[in-house]
């Protein structure tokens, strides 16, 4: 609800004007933003293999879940499990994203573009800003599934926690698509 609050309200401002009262007459101050764009498209692919390494992460765990009764079984070997550590991976590339959207935002002060500069660049750093921190907060979410694996919990509350989590980051990445595009074609 927020970004679609955020998305009416960056359509709605690019057609207002601003009463300037020095000229006592309405101005357009939108104002156009030279994003960087190759920055952006790093940063959006980070994101989206981040989402494939995260769900190779929910598929390990819950094919983990699903032999785990067979393992108690006396007689049965599965054989040495040997796994990848997909969620390490998720929250390096998610850090990665993090570090890029930084780096994206120094990009635009060299450029001249700051949060006041225009209310264009006020809805770019608001839009990009927000969903950092919902990221972050999947980074977090990341963080605490890595422990449950680490403290051995059971093997269902694992498959659960990575399971929501996986959900919430997929969204993330959609989100970052959905974000990326508007301040591309919402011109």
């Amino acid at each position: 609800m927020v970004f679609i609050s955020l998305t009416s309200a960056y359509v709605v401002r690019q057609g207002l004007p601003t009463f300037d009262g020095a000229t006592n007459s309405y101005v357009r101050d939108w104002g156009q933003v030279q994003l960087p764009w190759v920055l952006l498209a790093i940063n959006t692919a980070l994101l989206l293999i981040s989402s494939v390494t995260m769900e190779f992460a929910r598929r390990d765990i819950k094919r983990r879940a699903a032999l785990a009764p067979l393992q108690s079984m006396p007689g049965i070997s599965l054989g040495e499990e040997k796994s990848f550590p997909w969620l390490g991976l998720t929250v390096l590339l998610g850090l990665g994203f993090l570090v890029g959207q930084w780096m994206a935002w120094g990009e635009l002060k060299a450029r001249g573009f700051f949060v006041d500069t225009n209310p264009n660049s006020s809805f770019v750093y608001l839009l990009t800003a927000a969903h950092a921190v919902h990221l972050a907060g999947g980074i977090v979410a990341l963080l605490w599934a890595a422990v449950t694996s680490l403290l051995r919990r059971p093997i269902e509350d694992r498959r659960i926690v990575v399971d929501v989590t996986a959900w919430y980051w997929h969204f993330m990445a959609v989100l970052w698509i959905y974000v990326f595009a508007l301040l591309a074609f919402a011109r």
